[in-house]
């Protein structure tokens, strides 16, 4: 299912007050030392299964049991819940970018700013991906309470930004809705959408887009458009149309007479645009319409 400009969430990032919960930063106090690290929890008196171990490696001079520290929870290559100082570039529920550092049978791994890189699973990605890319990413605990990635970020981008009708914004294409239009993470962050009628040019997912907002919806989600406001956009239409038509050696064989999707399809304009675009070269002169052609003056 769909709700009105994006996917279902699939994980939703809910996190207990006080709850040892992989993915989030905690204070907690010193308990017990070991030859191996110091175990941490909120309460001195924490049982087993409410306590964590920060690797001695990890462990700052000084410390003495009681003593507050703040760290960061996830698990160990032994899927054991662990403590570290070291922050990671993204936590959970967090949007963020990534550098892809491998691809192995089950997904890819992505550098995050720990010792163990984050799985992005195969069914979590929305395009192929390559080691070395950087990918837009959310952070989520799967079925098993295990840190992962997911493309898919509509659930985990905000709504509420500080735009109006008209700027002009810079995002992430992250998503291409036959239905909706293509998903853009504005500034990576907030929920944008270039609706289908406003799908102009050749955008692939992943691409960093410039577009305008057109609307701000009443939930606070953009609409956006690559297009420019028509008195500025026509200059580069009649441009681009003057290109095409001595691209055909100076004789494009249909005009303005043509489909909206012939159009569409060869200038990636609505047929509007191309008559105003047309209407621009020819008042300047610069071509000639017959009943089935523009030519080259």
């Amino acid at each position: 299912m769909r709700n009105d400009h994006g996917p279902e969430i699939k994980y939703a990032p809910g996190i207990m007050k006080r709850e040892l919960t992989p993915g989030t930063k905690h204070t907690l106090r010193m308990i017990k030392r070991t030859e191996f690290g110091i175990y941490l929890a909120y309460e001195m008196d924490a049982l087993s299964d409410e306590r964590v171990l920060l690797p001695s490696k990890q462990v700052p001079e000084n410390i003495s049991v009681g003593d507050e520290i703040s760290v960061f929870l996830y698990k160990d290559s032994k899927d054991r819940l662990i403590a570290t100082v070291r922050e990671p570039l993204i936590k959970l529920g967090e949007v963020g970018r990534l550098t892809v550092s491998q691809i192995g049978k089950i997904g890819a791994f992505l550098s995050w700013g720990l010792e163990k890189d984050l799985l992005l699973p195969y069914a979590e990605q929305t395009y192929t991906i390559h080691e070395g890319d950087s990918v837009l990413v959310a952070v989520y605990l799967d079925k098993s309470s295990r840190l992962c990635a997911t493309m898919n970020v509509y659930p985990y981008l905000k709504t509420g930004s500080p735009y109006i009708i008209g700027d002009l914004v810079h995002g992430t294409a992250y998503e291409d809705s036959e239905r909706f239009g293509i998903f853009v993470a504005v500034d990576d962050i907030y929920q944008g959408l270039i609706p289908r009628k406003e799908c102009y040019g050749d955008i692939h997912l992943g691409d960093n887009v410039s577009a305008r907002i057109i609307q701000v919806r009443e939930d606070g989600k953009l609409d956006l458009s690559v297009r420019r406001k028509a008195y500025e956009q026509m200059e580069d239409d009649a441009d681009a149309l003057l290109k095409l038509i001595e691209s055909y050696d100076g004789a494009l064989p249909f005009t303005d007479k043509a489909t909206p999707e012939v159009i569409k399809l060869h200038t990636g304009m609505s047929k509007n645009e191309f008559k105003r675009a047309l209407g621009r070269l020819m008042k300047e002169g610069k071509v000639l319409k017959t009943e089935t052609a523009l030519l080259l003056k």
